[in-house]
This record gives C-alpha cells, structure tokens and sequence, in this order.
C-alpha cells in the first residue's frame, strides 16, 4: 500500500474531475501503454494495470467515497476491494473502453503496434451480479473489528451440471465462430488497419450451444441458494460506509466468474455514548455537592470504567477530554477521543429539611451568581477542546 501513488496523480485529474474527463484521461494513459502498443515492455504493462486500477476506483462513486476519505487504506485489508487487478480483470470490465480506443465493439484486440491480441479459445460466460447487504454493528464491534458469519441467498453454480446449463456435458461448437467465442473484423482507425473482435452474437462468447439444457437451471447453469459468508470487518468504520468482498457476489451464468459483495455499514444507536467521527460524547452527572466540593467520579468507556478527578466548583457543562479513549481510525494510526460533559443534577422535588438548609445557603455570599468577566462561553470552550 505504501508503494501506491494516488489514483488521481496517476491520471492526471483532480477530485472535481467529472465523469467524461476522468474516462478521456483514463482512454489516453490506456493507449499509450497498451500491451499491444508496448510489446515485451513491462514497465509499460504496470502502467496500464495502475491506470485500470484507478480508473476502477474512482469511476466507482461507492470506492471513490471510501478513497477520498481513507486513502488506499479504505480499499485494502480484510478481504475488502483495492487489491489491485490483474490484466483479465482490466479487459473484462473495461471491454467497452477498449472498443472505443481501437475501434472494436466491446473487444480489446487490434494489431498494427506487434500483433493481435486474440482469446486463443471460448469465452467464460457472463459476469455474475453484485449482492448488497447491510451488517448492523455496535460501538463495540467497530471498536475492536468483528468477524460476522451472514447468510445469503443467492446464485451459486448448478452442481447438476457443473455450472455449464447442459445435461450430461451435450455441446455442439457454434457455427458462427466455430468455437472461437468471437467474431473478427477489419478496420480502418488513426492508426491504420486494425483488426478488432467481439463477443459472437450466438453463442454469447461460449464457442458452443448447449443441445440439451439441464433440467435443474433450465441451461443458465445457476441456481439459488442459500450460502453463509464469512466477513471481517476491519476497526474503524463508520455508518453508511460501503466495503467489497470480491467474487462473494452472485455466480455467472455458463460458469462467468463471480460478482462481488457489497457490504454497507449499519450503525447502531448506543445507549450511553454519542459519536462524532473518531470521538464519543459521554454525559456525566454528578451532584451539587460534588460540583462544589470537588468528587472523582466513575466514568464508562468502551474498554471497562475509568477514573475522572472533578475540581472544586467545577460548572455544569464543563467538558473534560479524555485522549485515546475514542474509537480508532480506519487506518489503524490513532484513536478518536472521549469528551465527557460534567452535567450538576439539580432535584426536582425537596423534602421540607432540605429546603431550608437550601435556603440557608441562598443567603451565604458564595451561593449568588457572580460570574468573572474573563469566564469563557461555552463556544469558546469547544474551541479550546478541538484545538
């Protein structure tokens, strides 16, 4: 991760950048180092995988999201997205930018810059469809990370016939392509004559019909199920907070590889602590005696109760800062703080013997309001605690 430059130095845009520009500056790095262009040239293919991978995210409004606000960080660790992407991966999810580049519909093969890029046999069947669900979690498991066993239900490959939609293996080779599972063309582009390719329009890519669908997926080659999927959710995130298990989504019809599992974040209410980012709030009650004499308290956290010395005469609203016992970051560098508020409980109702030692007291000079001029308001006081 430390190696990583910043998806946006990478091609060359800034956060404001919008849709159509970030696509053109990701279509110009994409040419320029495409393997095709740049046979044998490895530096060039690192370059055309870290320009996929950026593109990736942040064409991605969920992974930008998560980028803008954590770094690479947000994208990698337990399983999630971010792990960087292979050149299958780039072809199969950026087919149709390829096609505009080098004048293909949907396909990635051209020659002129040392050779054609061909499939070299049938296609995988198509991409499966992402599951979305949400994990609901307490102040406690985000504080500590959780690891959730889910249950699912979604599509998983037929095991009657393998996940290919035949019964007993019955295929007979498309005659359109004949077996190739595309069709190729001749064009003519900026760069001269180029050879393109596309997806066979009968055989969806397969290079092969199935004869003899199978009676269990009636030839999709999928089913639904029910599936228990294991999460780890790292420390740190926060409500609404989207992440990605990758290949845990849906199965593809005719064995297409897998989609992913979208993860969103439900936070739930605490009964005693309020968050704001990283920090939580705790209200603390303590008596009038308290408030005038100076007390220690028992305050809760989330790692068991500590101690809090209040001064004599401390004020009611007083907020008391309590470092490192927030919740973490994401990244996993430091941790949020507790503010505590120091609330004076004033009873609602007196019993005859303690109104009049009230009474009593009203009269003594240090029981009337004399506030200093030099006292701070209450906005000035957050100020101070946040600075």
């Amino acid at each position: 991760m430390a190696n990583k430059r910043d998806y946006y130095e990478v091609l060359g845009v800034d956060k404001n950048v919008s849709p159509e520009d970030l696509k053109k500056a990701y279509r110009k790095l994409a040419l320029k180092y495409h393997p095709d262009r740049n046979p044998g040239d490895k530096e060039a293919e690192e370059k055309f995988k870290e320009a996929a991978e950026a593109y990736d995210v942040l064409s991605n409004p969920d992974k930008k999201a998560r980028y803008d606000q954590f770094g690479h960080a947000g994208l990698d660790g337990a399983g999630f997205g971010g792990q960087g992407m292979s050149m299958d991966d780039i072809f199969s999810s950026f087919g149709s930018i390829f096609g505009d580049l080098f004048g293909g519909g949907g396909g990635f093969g051209f020659s002129g810059f040392g050779g054609s890029r061909t499939q070299g046999g049938p296609r995988g069947g198509q991409r499966g469809s992402n599951l979305r669900i949400k994990v609901k979690l307490t102040l406690e498991e985000i504080d500590q990370g959780v690891e959730k066993k889910i249950k699912v239900n979604k599509y998983v490959p037929c095991k009657s016939c393998g996940g290919s939609g035949a019964r007993n293996n019955s295929f007979e080779t498309c005659s359109h392509c004949h077996g190739s599972g595309v069709v190729t063309e001749l064009r003519r582009s900026l760069f001269g004559q180029m050879q393109t390719q596309s997806v066979c329009p009968y055989c969806g890519g397969q290079g092969r019909i199935i004869k003899d669908k199978c009676p269990d997926c009636h030839g999709d080659g999928i089913v639904k199920a029910e599936d228990i999927i294991t999460i780890n959710i790292p420390a740190g995130v926060s409500d609404g907070m989207q992440l990605s298990m990758r290949g845990q989504g849906n199965a593809g019809p005719h064995g297409g590889v897998p989609g992913d599992l979208i993860i969103q974040v439900e936070e739930l209410q605490h009964d005693i602590f309020e968050r704001q980012e990283n920090n939580l709030f705790y209200n603390a009650f303590v008596t009038v005696a308290e408030a005038a004499l100076g007390a220690s308290i028992e305050i809760p956290t989330l790692h068991g109760k500590v101690r809090v010395k209040i001064e004599q005469g401390t004020p009611s609203g007083k907020v008391i800062r309590l470092r490192g016992k927030g919740l973490p970051d994401i990244n996993g560098y430091s941790r949020g703080d507790m503010l505590v508020s120091i609330n004076v409980w004033v009873p609602k109702s007196l019993t005859k013997e303690e109104k009049a030692i009230l009474e009593e007291l009203s009269s003594h000079p240090n029981f009337k309001p004399n506030p200093s001029k030099q006292e701070k308001g209450f906005f000035d006081k957050m100020k101070d605690l946040f600075n």
